[in-house]
């Protein structure tokens, strides 16, 4: 029946197509994700029955899904890739589109790339839009390094809207610092924490997995693109063996997505009156009925880990758009990247993981494959394909992002409809409004588990990591076990750990928790006789502390940094100690910060909960520091110097931060530098790179005194003994009373008029005779 009666801008799907090849099989050729991509878009081009050139010439849009190469600052392509992914594929099928477009990162981007153009074009903004995606990662693995590694390198001129990677808020630096980076740790936090909530025991839980993946072996055993088309049973999925080992409690590895595949997908949208110019018959239009884009909470703002609220109001959402119910759908697709996205969505819409009908359509991630962030353009595809085979059916697809951060949701038929806006944008505020839990950056005390999980090596290397709550203000935290903490790994990996009692501690490698109080207890500290990166000389009551980086600027290590925090740690402890000197060796560098290296690998845990030298991030130092700059403090190294009460240096000295020309951010300095110099200044220290002479930075305040050359160390000595000739007790209250609002109302001008220093500074007036301090 001719569909009459449309608007003629109603957007439609007219043509799917798909493309895999597997190693080692007939016929594989080694493609790379380009050549990939346009075998698929060829497909979808040809599957609209109307002439492929025409076709082709009337595509004004192209967009692409990143491929994973392509989807962080920090991903490699071994094979090379092209700098214009939407153009290189274009240039495959000859096509010219007025408009390229490459999509954020996230499972999301297949379903969200339908919607968006499709609204494009019933607002007349387009007419005909390509979308694919595609991944080559087996061919990659296999061939990088070797003898006969081809050269996927290509430059496409033309222009590109490269839409970033939107991966703004789908972990944080406490996650990864913690090893909670990857998906599989923190989806299988997600299934831990429902398991707790259903009260499963593990063998029931994973005997639910088994039995809710089964089903997808069996899907991808018959689908001709899948990436592993073999059928298993419910406990061969997650039954442990030496190819299907335990990966991340409670996964084993056949329950996690496949993501070493070559796979691609395409969906040609264009609108009705298009399509009838073109003369594609019209039993090939698939009509999107609803649909749904929302965004859930940070990882660590959620309320309940074991849920997923936001995607379930993205499904419910499209079906309601759609103006249909879950028994009106006759084929589904859950992104099934793990269990815990499957069964969050169907429980939360209420759909039984043993539906008759089926969760997904193509055998899932774990089984059909997990090309990147375009898996759900392959549900779409064969979801088109199944509408056609029954007209008037509806079919649902939910796709994921993230870790369950971003949701679409699409629901499909061949029975004719126009476009209908949805409410996105006032559901994303009511989710936007939930409230946050409140969070714990350096947690310390006793606590109850919340959900957890165990990392495996392969070579049996186990780390537990937990979220957990303080019982004392119940912050949400997250860490790590210990090296060698077999008993709180024990914990973790038998009966039910959420719900435990254990105790957490904020250090400068992370945070800790443990069973066991006394594991995480730090020793009293004291001085060693020798460090690694850090030479300390004791002099009477002065701490001369050197950081020995010959060669690297005096460039801080993780390890420099730890060494640091626990010389000054012992220093404030020690009654004996009543002012520390800290300089660099050499007259090159004071301090250069911290190595490139840390910064350009992402590792955030490698600075202590003091800060950089174990000063920055103290607070209120409660002794006297002077910092001896000779050379340059850059960056970090400034924010050593300005953390200390004085601060002297050698007259070639220079100070400043580069850190915006290295695409960072100078957070100590944005903090510190605007207090203590004219706004105009900091600014152009802080945001233009500007370094300060050692006499301007004397000339505003912040150089106590400057020397020669060679001479910063000596002249920072010559403060000290002026320092050491005051009592050390009126220093310490003085640097306590310089913080209160009111010094002569505080109770620590109380609390000094009954120190022996006090009484000694009066008696050794009163007979004029040098004062013997003994700081008490």
């Amino acid at each position: 029946m001719p569909h009459t009666g449309l608007d003629p801008r109603t957007p439609v799907i007219v043509g799917v197509g798909q493309f895999a090849e597997r190693l080692d099989e007939p016929g594989y050729q080694r493609l790379s994700a380009v050549d990939i991509a346009a075998r698929a878009a060829r497909a979808a081009i040809g599957d609209t029955g109307a002439g492929e050139q025409a076709v082709v010439a009337a595509i004004d849009t192209m967009a692409g899904v990143r491929q994973f190469e392509i989807s962080s600052p920090i991903a490699t392509a071994p094979l090379g890739r092209s700098d214009n992914y939407p153009r290189s594929v274009a240039r495959r099928i000859g096509a010219a589109p007025a408009r390229a477009v490459l999509e954020v990162v996230g499972g999301q981007g297949p379903q969200h790339l339908v919607t968006e153009f499709a609204g494009a074009i019933a607002d007349g903004r387009h007419e005909a839009v390509l979308l694919f995606g595609s991944e080559a990662m087996s061919t990659a693995r296999k061939f990088a390094g070797a003898e006969d590694e081809p050269d996927f390198t290509e430059h496409v001129e033309g222009d590109l809207e490269d839409r970033g990677y939107g991966i703004d808020g789908m972990s944080t630096r406490q996650l990864v610092a913690h090893g909670l980076a990857e998906p599989p740790a923190q989806y299988a936090l997600f299934d831990n924490a429902r398991r707790a909530r259903l009260k499963q025991t593990r063998e029931e839980y994973a005997q639910a997995m088994g039995e809710l993946f089964a089903p997808f072996t069996r899907v991808a055993a018959a689908n001709p693109y899948a990436a592993t088309p073999v059928e298993r049973t419910a406990a061969e999925l997650v039954t442990p063996t030496a190819t299907n080992r335990l990966v991340v409690d409670p996964y084993t590895r056949y329950v996690m997505a496949r993501e070493k595949v070559n796979q691609g997908a395409s969906v040609l949208i264009m609108s009705v009156a298009l399509a009838r110019r073109l003369g594609v018959p019209e039993q090939k239009w698939v009509f999107l009925h609803g649909h749904a884009d929302l965004r859930e909470r940070g990882l660590m703002e959620r309320q309940d880990l074991s849920r997923g609220p936001a995607a379930v109001m993205a499904a419910e959402h499209a079906l309601k758009v759609a103006g249909i119910g879950l028994p009106d759908v006759a084929t589904f697709d859950l992104y099934s990247c793990f269990p815990s996205p499957v069964f969050i969505v169907s429980e939360g819409l209420g759909l039984d993981p043993d539906d008759p009908r089926g969760l997904t359509v193509t055998g899932g991630l774990p089984f059909f494959g997990g090309p990147g962030n375009n898996y759900s353009m392959h549900a779409i595809a064969e979801t088109v394909r199944r509408m056609r085979a029954a007209p008037g059916a509806f079919g649902f697809v939910g796709a994921n992002g993230g870790c369950l951060s971003k949701y679409s949701a699409g629901v499909y038929s061949t029975t004719p409809v126009e476009w209908r806006p949805g409410s996105d944008a006032e559901l994303q505020r009511e989710i936007d409004s939930w409230p946050a839990v409140d969070q714990a950056r350096h947690p310390g005390g006793w606590a109850t588990i919340e959900t957890y999980t165990v990392t495996r090596g392969a070579d049996g290397t186990r780390t537990g990591l937990v979220i957990g709550r303080l019982e004392a203000d119940g912050r949400r935290f997250v860490a790590r076990t210990e090296r060698g903490d077999d008993e709180t790994l024990d914990l973790l990996t038998e009966g039910e750990p959420v719900g435990e009692r254990v105790h957490v501690r904020s250090s400068g490698s992370g945070n800790r928790v443990a069973v066991r109080h006394k594991r995480l207890v730090r020793k009293r500290p004291a001085l060693r006789a020798e460090y690694d990166h850090v030479r300390v000389h004791r002099d009477g009551h002065r701490l001369d502390v050197t950081i020995t980086r010959p060669g690297a600027n005096e460039s801080l290590r993780p390890e420099a940094n730890a060494e640091l925090d626990e010389i000054f740690d012992a220093y404030f402890a020690d009654p004996g100690l009543w002012v520390a000197i800290v300089t660099g060796a050499g007259e090159r560098a004071f301090a250069a910060g911290h190595e490139l290296g840390q910064v350009a690998g992402f590792r955030p845990d490698w600075l202590p909960v003091t800060g950089y030298a174990g000063l920055t991030s103290r607070g209120e130092l409660p002794k006297p520091v002077i910092a001896a700059v000779e050379g340059d403090a850059l960056g970090a190294g400034f924010d050593i110097a300005l953390a200390c009460h004085f601060l002297v240096a050698a007259e070639t000295a220079r100070f400043g931060y580069p850190e915006v020309r290295a695409g960072l951010v100078p957070t100590g300095g944005l903090a510190r530098l605007p207090r203590t110099l004219p706004p105009n200044l900091a600014n152009e220290v802080l945001l233009a790179g500007r370094r300060l002479s050692a006499a301007e930075a004397h000339a505003h305040g912040l150089v106590n005194r400057t020397a020669a050359p060679g001479r910063a160390l000596e002249t920072a000595r010559q403060l000290a003994d002026d320092l050491l000739q005051a009592s050390p007790t009126a220093i310490r209250i003085s640097l306590r009373l310089m913080t209160e609002p009111d010094p002569e109302s505080a109770p620590a001008l109380d609390d000094l008029m009954t120190t022996d220093d006090a009484f000694e500074g009066v008696n050794a007036l009163a007979r004029n005779r040098k004062p013997q301090w003994r700081n008490r």
